[in-house]
């Protein structure tokens, strides 16, 4: 069915993935905290009565520290407070005490923001005081001033992380694209496989963006709306770009072995999919119950991850392998398998189920009572 109407089925299927990965386009990196924590824990009444009592700033405070090279002034000291306390987003700002009466060598001074840590207003107000409010005081003062505490580190490295998942990405992609292009030696059939386990992670993480940023379904799953922790986006597309892999290397290596036997295209793809999708659905199933269970958890993270990973590998056994390859295959025929011969001359020969003629005669060995006389 899916080979005699392979248009419709690359259609539904892309614009299905295409769809559910939209949200990644509001992804937010960051750290959630006990605030999200169930209702009934005390660790987040704690956080709630903190919150009702003095602000919803106040369970997430900034520090600001300067070094004193000369000792301490008292008008410097209360420019650089002032400034701070003047800031658009700030509930209150200590004094600056210095961490030393008599011959002081740093201050400090604690910030309580208007809004709660993993509010979005939180992390731009971090930006905003190291880029703008405290410039203009640093020049006048002499003094550098340095925002810290849990939130502004946490803001920082989910920057740091941010910034290098495209160079990660990228690296994962480029190697498993020469490598599969090195075992099936085909320029096409790596591209589709990259381009697909794209989309199937994209969709898994626009399923957790929807879910545990935007609080979709809140009522129904308990999970109350956070930034993604920065970690996860890394995590999830390592694990589950070597599991979609695993099943893309077993069912084009039974496609692949069919073509070279009888040359057909279309056979082999109907043949090699019906002799690994059972194979492939078991083991997803498996996967997709495992991370599941993680949804039973209390803790916010072994949720995500657990939803991440179910998600992703249900779509990637179901739509991808079992709707997508087929299709796209049947589509372009013969091509799946061409490769320039001057490309084919610099990759290596890799055979994932190992040489043929070793693999014949072990087998001849075997089914003739091992011996090699009789082979021959």
């Amino acid at each position: 069915m899916i080979q005699h109407h392979s248009w419709a089925a690359v259609s539904i299927g892309v614009v299905i993935l295409v769809v559910m990965a939209i949200p990644v386009f509001s992804l937010r990196l960051g750290f959630s905290d006990e605030g999200n924590f169930s209702e009934e824990s005390s660790t987040r009444k704690a956080y709630d009565l903190l919150a009702e009592g003095f602000g919803p700033g106040f369970n997430g405070p900034f520090l600001a520290v300067t070094k004193l090279p000369n000792g301490a002034a008292p008008e410097q000291l209360a420019e650089i407070g002032a400034a701070l306390s003047k800031a658009p987003g700030v509930a209150f700002v200590s004094p600056g005490v210095p961490n030393s009466p008599t011959d002081p060598t740093a201050a400090l001074w604690q910030i309580i923001p208007k809004t709660a840590p993993q509010d979005e207003a939180t992390t731009e107000l971090v930006g905003r005081l190291r880029d703008v409010v405290l410039p203009p005081v640093e020049a006048t003062t002499g003094l550098d001033v340095f925002i810290a505490g849990a939130v502004p580190v946490g803001v920082d490295f989910s920057s740091y992380l941010g910034s290098r998942l495209p160079w990660f990405f990228t690296a994962v992609l480029a190697l498993s694209f020469l490598l599969l292009m090195a075992v099936f030696r085909s320029l096409l059939v790596p591209l589709k496989a990259v381009v697909m386990n794209l989309l199937s992670i994209g969709a898994a993480y626009g399923l957790v963006v929807a879910l545990f940023q935007w609080g979709w379904l809140g009522d129904l799953t308990g999970i109350e709306p956070a930034p993604i922790e920065p970690f996860v986006p890394m995590m999830l597309f390592a694990i589950v770009f070597g599991l979609s892999m695993d099943y893309e290397v077993f069912l084009l290596s039974r496609v692949r072995e069919e073509w070279v036997r009888t040359g057909d295209s279309r056979e082999s793809v109907a043949d090699g999919l019906a002799a690994t999708a059972k194979v492939i659905t078991a083991a997803a199933a498996i996967m997709v119950f495992v991370f599941g269970s993680f949804l039973l958890e209390n803790d916010r993270i072994p949720k995500l991850m657990g939803l991440g990973l179910a998600s992703a590998v249900l779509l990637d056994a179901s739509i991808v392998r079992m709707l997508l390859v087929p299709a796209t295959m049947e589509l372009l025929g013969d091509r799946n398998w061409w490769l320039p011969r001057w490309i084919d001359r610099l990759l290596p020969t890799i055979n994932v189920e190992g040489d043929a003629e070793e693999v014949n005669e072990e087998l001849e060995l075997e089914l003739l009572g091992e011996d090699p006389d009789l082979v021959h």
